[in-house]
């Protein structure tokens, strides 16, 4: 069989070990090379650490490739009947492609030379989860960047101590980074600095959950349309700030865990897998705390465009200021959760889609609060008229009463003078 390579996944990615121009034309064949989801490098940026140390030489630069897994690509790569490993949440096969055929093929062929080594297959798992979290990190750079959120200055305006501190752990960590990558290993110094830091940011991602959670609360309590449009106003204000907090949060999160897989390899290696599930658990479980205050929010500002939609002809102003301000919102919140990969299957493709989508309701509304002032208008003139012409009529009945009584006295007064 011409063409072999092996393939490892942990769920997030896929590893795919063979020769570079194999690797190329399988990545290419099966859809998995595209834009925002480049392939890595399994021995690059974070791949400098004890990770790609103990995967061995087979894990070269020109050998191995990494792809983060859309739950697109998830459901192509599931046709090569990846096996479970003896190395915990990994699966893997080996596929080729003769000559003759053009699609790639299972080979039944064994574990191949790469994955019948436990400790090499355990240090690339090890490898492919920082390398999953170091996509995520480059991603919410660029989420950062793309919102303009000032994360650094939102924090230092807190009066919370705790909040303060974080501008501090923020410059630890990356000098963590930085020493790691220059070094190679995470030493005991390095780490040192670094692990008591998860608790200033657990504290201040908890900070930034309440404010959200506190913004949801004020447009629950709200009925009028006015002040829905003032709570939705603020909303538009703060949501986007405590955001940004939280993904600076569940960045340094990831950077922290990165840190500690290395700092596992290298003290108790043999503990790297267990080490593994558990920051994956605990990551999952930020995640859903994460997404169950944000979906609050969207909720709420769903509602609140929807009961401001509902009244537009009442508050042919202020309802259009809710639903764009809740759109605001709302495409904030989409935009983080496609970053952090929340909502199995809605990748950031959908939510390209969803933003779209939410940028023509906006218009819709815009436009329809435009007619609702039209109509506003519109109504009021016809009032208007209506009461000119009642009153018309009102004041012609008047005259002519008037008229028949004066016309009526004349005639009574010349048929008495008769």
């Amino acid at each position: 069989m011409d063409n072999e390579i092996q393939l490892i996944s942990d769920g997030d990615g896929l590893a795919v070990i063979g020769n570079a121009t194999d690797i190329e034309r399988f990545l290419i064949s099966e859809g998995l090379s595209s834009k925002g989801h480049e392939p890595k490098r399994l021995k690059s940026v974070f791949g400098t650490g004890a990770a790609a140390a103990q995967a061995g030489s087979d894990i070269a630069a020109s050998s191995a490739l990494w792809v983060k897994l859309t739950a697109e690509s998830a459901q192509r790569v599931k046709k090569f009947g990846l096996m479970d490993s003896k190395t915990p949440g990994i699966s893997h096969a080996m596929v080729g492609k003769p000559g003759s055929i053009k699609n790639w093929l299972q080979i039944d062929k064994g574990a191949g030379s790469f994955l019948s080594n436990p400790a090499r297959l355990s240090g690339a798992a090890g490898l492919m989860a920082q390398l999953a979290m170091q996509q995520t990190m480059d991603e919410i750079t660029d989420y950062l960047a793309t919102i303009d959120e000032k994360v650094t200055d939102v924090l230092r305006a807190q009066e919370d101590e705790a909040l303060a501190d974080m501008v501090g752990v923020e410059l630890v960590i990356g000098e963590a980074l930085t020493i790691r990558e220059q070094v190679g290993r995470v030493s005991e110094i390095t780490w040192s600095k670094v692990q008591n830091t998860s608790e200033t940011i657990a504290t201040t991602q908890a900070y930034a959950l309440r404010r959200l959670d506190a913004l949801a609360e004020k447009m629950e309590r709200k009925t009028r349309v006015g002040d829905l449009a003032t709570a939705a106003k603020e909303a538009e204000s703060k949501a986007p700030e405590w955001l940004a907090v939280l993904a600076r949060c569940f960045q340094l999160q990831d950077a922290v865990a990165v840190l500690e897989l290395d700092r596992v390899l290298d003290a108790a290696p043999d503990e790297l897998d267990r080490h593994r599930i558990g920051i994956r658990i605990a990551r999952q479980n930020r995640l859903e705390l994460i997404s169950r205050s944000t979906e609050h929010l969207l909720a709420r500002m769903n509602a609140a465009a929807g009961e401001a939609n509902a009244k537009v002809l009442l508050h042919p102003t202020k309802s259009p200021a809710v639903v764009q301000s809740s759109n605001h919102v709302v495409t904030g919140i989409h935009g983080l959760h496609g970053r952090l990969g929340i909502e199995s299957g809605r990748q950031s493709s959908e939510t390209r889609r969803w933003a779209v989508a939410a940028a023509e309701v906006r218009d819709r509304a815009l436009e329809t609060g435009a007619n609702g002032v039209g109509a506003a208008k519109s109504l009021g003139n016809e009032t208007l008229d209506r009461a000119r012409t009642t009153t018309g009529r009102l004041a012609g009945g008047i005259a002519e009463r008037v008229r028949r009584r004066n016309g009526g006295g004349d005639e009574e007064g010349r048929d008495a003078e008769g």
